[in-house]
Order: C-alpha cells, then sequence, then structure tokens
C-alpha cells in the first residue's frame, strides 16, 4: 500500500483544470464541527418519524448511513420519506461559528481552471457556508444530493453523472475530500486525490471509516490537516 504524501509540489498538478471539493470538514476544518447539528437533526427526523425515543434513532440512523451511504437514502428505501421534507429539516442550523477564510478563498481563486462543490448536502447548505467562509464566489458550481438523485457518494453513477454535466476530463481533475472512502472511485477515475484529516488527528473522535489507519492508501495520493495552505504549496508559494 502506498503512504500518501502530505507536501505536494506544483508541478504534481500542472495537469489539473478541474478542481473538485467536497463541502464538510474539507472546505471547513474538522473540529468546527458544524455537521454535530445536522447529525442532531437528522435523529430528530427519524425520532419524530417513527415515534421512537432518540436512543434508537440514532442507532437507525447511523445504521442507515452505514449500508445506504446517508441517512436520507435509507429513509427513502425503507420509509418512503419525502426527501424535500427531511433535507430542510437536516440543514435548519447555526453558521455562525463558520468565519471568513481570507487565505483560503485567494488560494482557491488563484487556482487555473474551474472550481466545483461536490456535496451530500444540497446546494442551499454549500452556498450558506461557503458565503460564510467568504468563499462562494470563487466556485463556478454546486453539485448536490439533489443534482445526484438522492444517490450519494461514494456511488460510482455519482460521480459519472457529476462528471459528465460538467463536461470534466477527470484525467485533469482532482478531488479533495475528508472520507477516505469517497476517494475511491476519483482515484480510479484518474483525478489526484487529497484527504483532508483533523488537526490533532489523534485525539480527534472520528467513525472507523475515517480513520487513517482504515484508508487504503492507493486511493489517496495526498493528506493533510491545513487545505489552504495545501493550495499555496500547489500553486508554489514560497513556505
Amino acid at each position: 500500500m502506498t503512504k500518501p504524501a502530505k507536501l505536494p509540489s506544483p508541478d504534481d498538478f500542472a495537469h489539473v483544470r478541474d478542481w473538485v471539493f467536497d463541502l464538510d470538514n474539507t472546505l471547513y476544518p474538522h473540529h468546527i464541527n458544524l455537521f454535530a447539528q445536522i447529525d442532531t437533526n437528522m435523529t430528530a427526523f427519524v425520532a419524530e418519524l417513527l415515534q421512537v425515543d432518540a436512543v434508537e434513532a440514532k442507532v437507525l440512523q447511523k445504521r442507515y448511513y452505514h449500508e445506504h451511504g446517508t441517512t436520507l437514502a435509507g429513509l427513502m428505501l425503507h420509509h418512503k420519506v419525502d426527501p424535500n421534507a427531511f433535507l430542510e429539516k437536516a440543514h435548519a442550523i447555526d453558521y455562525s461559528m463558520l468565519l471568513p477564510d481570507e487565505a483560503l478563498g485567494n488560494a482557491i481563486k488563484r487556482l487555473p481552471g474551474r472550481k466545483f462543490i461536490f456535496t451530500n448536502g444540497t446546494v442551499a447548505h454549500a452556498q450558506d457556508a461557503a458565503r460564510a467562509l467568504g468563499i462562494l464566489d470563487h466556485f463556478d458550481d454546486i453539485f448536490d444530493i439533489v443534482a445526484a438523485d438522492y444517490v450519494p457518494k461514494p456511488a460510482g453513477a455519482t460521480y459519472d453523472k457529476f462528471a459528465s454535466l460538467n463536461r470534466i476530463d477527470t484525467k485533469h481533475a482532482a478531488m479533495f475530500e475528508d472520507l477516505p472512502r469517497n476517494l475511491e472511485v476519483p482515484k480510479a477515475l484518474g483525478m489526484k486525490t487529497v484527504l483532508l484529516v483533523p488537526r490533532n488527528l489523534e485525539t480527534a473522535l472520528l467513525e472507523t471509516w475515517e480513520r487513517v489507519e482504515h484508508l487504503d492508501g492507493d486511493n489517496v495520493d495526498y493528506m493533510t490537516d491545513d487545505l489552504a495552505g495545501f493550495l499555496g504549496q500547489v500553486l508554489g508559494d514560497a513556505a
């Protein structure tokens, strides 16, 4: 198994013309834990829908996530849930903890070519988060769970639809993600793959599939806990 590199060379990314970023725990750091609010809202939705307590709702929510890629996919399959109702509830959160990231915005703006957000969330959620970070205007488009016909990453068909819709030559693209399993397909398609990991990784609370010791290094070219700094290296900025 190949060990992911930490320091990129500008030459390694010189061929890249399409830059694809996951949203949660990728464009903002893991320690901000914005997703905790979404997680709480999803549990509440499941509890109300099925008339169970929060503990049972959490267990079912996580099982659907593990088995189907998102809680929503499991709820749609097993309970015929209206996806719009679920997504509206899930993303009713407070974005005030996200602050403008000037360094990240400058780096994304300077990348040559097009930039995309590719998320299992919604366009509205991505817009709100990116706007709070001060980086929304630097992206060409957002591909969300609705555009994916509610089939989440890591499904291969979803990556294919994203690439086809945006006419992306995957051999000239790079993918930035916080979940190792979501980089398997991009790597197979020829994309440069970058895994975002939490700062203080040893003490971070992570699900099993998020932990570095469980990643397949052959699917991850680079690993970093500092997206702005990593992009600065790609752009050839002096240390």
